[in-house]
């Protein structure tokens, strides 16, 4: 190995020509791995870098728990209404009154507000519904094919402990059949 090493070493250099050539048509498994962690370790670094940035204090503090009051706020506050609705009917009637006196063009701003605040988080819980949907759709007929074997397995439907061409199969496979080779080498081993 050493002479073979050797000669390669002086016709060819130190460097490795056909390695070198392949890897200008090819990409080499190792350069790749070594660039995708590469890739990898500066998106985690760039994550990082966004979420260790300073925060500005209690102003900051202040807009993310705005931000996240809208849901509860809206939740809490209907199932408030139907409480208040059935503790003091006469509060609530005068309550909805008022409502009643708000012109529409302030409830469809409103309707627009609430479906653009609510209306994308809807559209990608939707989405992911739908493909969920298709998915299992898509395995149906693998289920019906799997119970309908099923099905046959049943110790009451006709035919399940008949063990049709296996059993055949079965003793074709221990009956001995004629191979040169082991009867030349058993003649062999007599002589």
């Amino acid at each position: 190995m050493g002479l073979i090493q050797t000669l390669a070493g002086l016709l060819f250099g130190s460097r490795n020509v056909v390695r070198e050539t392949a890897e200008v048509f090819r990409e080499g498994a190792e350069g790749a791995a070594q660039r995708a962690a590469g890739l990898q370790g500066q998106v985690l670094a760039q994550y990082a870098a966004e979420f260790t940035l300073p925060r500005g204090g209690r102003f900051d503090r202040l807009m993310d728990a705005l931000n996240r009051l809208p849901r509860p706020a809206l939740a809490l506050g209907t199932l408030m209404l139907f409480a208040a609705a059935m503790i003091d009917p006469l509060w609530f009637a005068a309550r909805m009154q008022g409502i009643a006196l708000v012109p529409e063009p302030l409830w469809w701003l409103l309707g627009v507000i609430v479906t653009f605040y609510f209306g994308a988080r809807h559209q990608l819980k939707t989405q992911d519904f739908q493909r969920e949907i298709a998915t299992t759709i898509a395995r149906a007929p693998a289920v019906l094919d799997n119970l309908a074997t099923i099905a046959r397995l049943r110790a009451d439907s006709p035919g399940a402990a008949e063990t049709g061409p296996d059993a055949s199969l079965a003793l074709a496979a221990v009956e001995p059949s004629d191979n040169p080779a082991l009867e030349a080498w058993r003649a062999l081993r007599r002589a």
